[in-house]
């Protein structure tokens, strides 16, 4: 059993009921983390805050990741509030709905831009916010998928914000070495979250992904918490700069 009372977990990107943030901020607190919520804006504040009540001890804030400002006066009030954390989950993602459909050629300037400003420069941003207030060490957690690698149908401009994450988490890794941070990545199989349903043909794709896998079906989002759970205690003490796949072995099959 992990025990991780006594320590504080951030979690960003919670949407609704079926985004992995919710999935791995059930595993922290069934794990005895107390909780620091955060939702986008305003319009996710009221399901945001519904989910958060369902975790007692947790607290709930806004934070675009997107805006310096936001995230400097988060990091104030969190320091204020908890004085130290040790866990940062970073599940944010996000491109502009017409650079996910159509021929990956016509990604747009601007697509290319959000998509890597959103997914990728944000968790150097929150990670460069949350290691002064991670004094005993901590463990930075971010999403990736399989499309970082191979080609993925439809994905287009997220798959290039995806490698350019995985990248970042190791350049971070050996950034925050030294002060005891590790950082790390998930790469989980397909679920149907919020912002996967941006990507076309995402049907086709977990049924392709459920008839491959050696396990014969699709991970979810309590599995990928379990594994966000590993990853948030002394058990992964040694464990930096990786990227750890959650997608019921779809990634190790040729075809």
């Amino acid at each position: 059993m992990i025990d991780l009372a006594g320590k504080t977990a951030v979690v960003f990107g919670l949407a609704n009921k079926r985004s992995i943030a919710w999935g791995i901020a059930q595993k922290l607190h069934q794990a005895g983390a107390t909780l620091a919520i955060c939702y986008q804006n305003e319009r996710m504040r009221a399901e945001a805050e519904d989910l958060i009540h369902e975790l007692p001890g947790a607290s709930g804030f806004q934070c675009d990741v997107s805006n310096d400002v936001e995230i400097e006066a988060l990091f104030a009030a969190l320091q204020e509030k908890y004085a130290k954390l040790h866990v940062l989950v970073h599940a944010v993602a996000y491109a502009p709905a017409e650079d996910l459909r159509g021929e990956f050629i016509n990604t747009s300037r601007e697509g290319f831009r959000i998509a890597h400003e959103v997914s990728v420069y944000s968790l150097i941003a929150l990670s460069r916010a949350a290691a002064p207030l991670m004094t005993e060490g901590g463990s930075i957690i971010t999403l990736s998928y399989y499309a970082a690698e191979k080609v993925v149908p439809n994905y287009n401009v997220m798959a290039l914000a995806k490698a350019s994450l995985e990248s970042t988490v190791r350049y971070l890794a050996w950034n925050l070495g030294p002060k005891n941070i590790r950082v790390n990545a998930i790469s989980a199989g397909p679920i149907k979250t919020l912002a996967a349903r941006g990507i076309g043909a995402l049907g086709e794709m977990l049924k392709a992904h459920a008839d491959r896998a050696p396990l014969h079906r699709n991970v979810d989002q309590l599995e990928v918490g379990g594994t966000a759970l590993y990853l948030a205690s002394e058990l992964a003490s040694a464990v930096t700069g990786e990227t750890l796949y959650v997608d019921c072995g779809y990634n190790i099959m040729g075809f």
